[in-house]
């Protein structure tokens, strides 16, 4: 099994728009990540653009249409078509999330929470083993950003990712953003949460930025809304995991709204200073 292997660099989510930009220089970015679901397709532009950024740069490959939450068995279809691109390409990382997002045969335009129970916990392992067996690759698990708690939850998310990396030897993909929207949400310290979360299994880490609104009772609600630059609590809590746990490949996102390339590379190479600065501490 091919296991990730990402450079310890900052990397940003390719959007076509931006493929003159980068396609006219050498760009100071460790990788490039694309949603597997937009090149299912035989051919045309985007393989064409992928097939010449692939040339150049190491690639993540993620999911978002796997379902890997789901009570029902995977889309086999889905999963031969996400073999198809992975054996194309060859990236360097698979991930998906911790999330469901079909039912029967409707598919849902979002990735939705699920009870961390053992029957849950059952089922997600089973279809991690399938994708891991199928690809024959290594997948990054991501934790979600969640608006809900279950009641029926009866394992901390922190435990049930640690034992889905115990039965199957997948690794994580740790979305910092997420884990700030979900403890606000939840009225919890990320910190807190941080410092339970299996680091060791992390190969990938994300940076977004997200909307702020309030609820219904007026207290803060979080939206990961992939709209804004990171913010400043999302970086803090950055900084302060990789001054503990070293450096971690780590990609910014940016999905609405998405900005000019030189802004959103500016913001890579903020996570980029992170990096280095980080080695060059451990190297002293």
């Amino acid at each position: 099994m091919k296991f990730s292997d990402l450079p310890r660099r900052a990397g940003v989510g390719f959007k076509p728009e931006h493929f003159p930009a980068i396609n006219a220089e050498p760009q100071p970015i460790g990788f490039f990540e694309v949603h597997a679901e937009n090149y299912m397709g035989a051919g045309g532009p985007p393989h064409a653009q992928l097939g010449k950024l692939r040339q150049d740069y190491a690639l993540s490959i993620h999911g978002v249409g796997l379902s890997i939450g789901s009570v029902q068995p995977l889309d086999r279809e889905h999963l031969s078509r996400l073999k198809i691109v992975c054996d194309r390409y060859e990236p360097e990382s698979f991930s998906e999330h911790l999330a469901w997002s079909t039912h029967d045969s409707v598919f849902l335009n979002d990735l939705l929470p699920l009870p961390y129970t053992d029957h849950t916990l059952a089922s997600v392992a089973d279809h991690i083993d399938q994708v891991q067996e199928t690809l024959k690759r290594q997948m990054l698990l991501e934790n979600p950003a969640t608006y809900l708690l279950f009641a029926e939850s009866t394992i901390e998310e922190t435990e049930f990712l640690a034992e889905i990396v115990r039965r199957t030897g997948c690794g994580l993909l740790l979305d910092i953003n997420n884990v700030f929207v979900a403890s606000t949400n939840h009225h919890m310290d990320p910190g807190d949460y941080l410092a339970r979360f299996p680091v060791e299994a992390v190969s990938e880490i994300h940076l977004s930025g997200h909307s702020e609104t309030v609820d219904d009772a007026g207290a803060p609600l979080l939206i990961d809304s992939h709209d804004t630059p990171v913010k400043d609590p999302v970086w803090a809590l950055y900084a302060a995991l990789i001054a503990r746990i070293g450096p971690v490949a780590t990609l910014i996102e940016w999905d609405n709204d998405v900005p000019a390339w030189s802004v959103l590379s500016a913001e890579a190479q903020a996570a980029d200073e992170i990096l280095k600065n980080t080695n060059k501490r451990r190297a002293a």
